[in-house]
């Protein structure tokens, strides 16, 4: 089975991006230290929702067009690359598709809603979640809520000088 990989940054108190969908409040924190571009290598494709979409060609050419990229929507958006499929399936009828053409590691960039349903169906197998030292007090939630209680591991910490700390945990039954 693929791996999914739902790496996020949220705020302290969190939240992915600001009530209107704004994640400027992470430019301060870009940064190479940590590891974006290994992490990024490590990938066969990309699964996020529409709204994910609609920020990554905001800032110009579709920036990843070297990885299969699967787009959950209901809307009619336009394909900025051949590597980009719209879809409406549910998460695991896209999960089938992407470990029949082989994919073995995907990140699940995003949103909220679309990692609450993913981790609904027990699909999510590593979360890494980067931690910014700021408050929004309000916007999207780094998951929308129910599916109820999964237990978690911690597998790694990763503390910066500028405040940030990288949390890894995957599935608490995983060995």
């Amino acid at each position: 089975m693929a791996e999914i990989v739902y790496y996020a940054a949220c705020s302290l108190d969190g939240y992915i991006a600001t009530e209107d969908g704004g994640v400027a409040w992470l430019n301060p924190y870009n940064s190479s230290e940590f590891g974006y571009e290994q992490f990024y290598a490590s990938l066969d494709a990309l699964v996020m929702g529409s709204y994910t979409y609609e920020i990554s060609l905001a800032h110009g050419e579709w920036p990843s067009p070297d990885k299969s990229s699967w787009v959950f929507t209901k809307r009619d958006l336009r394909v900025a690359d051949p590597s980009i499929t719209l879809t409406q399936d549910r998460p695991s009828e896209v999960m089938a598709e992407i470990e029949s053409r082989g994919h073995e590691r995907v990140w699940l960039m995003g949103g909220g809603k679309l990692a609450s349903s993913f981790r609904e169906l027990g699909l999510i197998s590593e979360y890494q979640i980067w931690m910014i030292p700021i408050i929004l007090g309000g916007g999207i939630t780094l998951f929308a809520g129910g599916g109820g209680v999964d237990d978690l591991r911690l597998v790694e910490t990763k503390s910066f000088s500028n405040g940030v700390v990288m949390l890894r945990y995957r599935e608490a039954a995983e060995s």
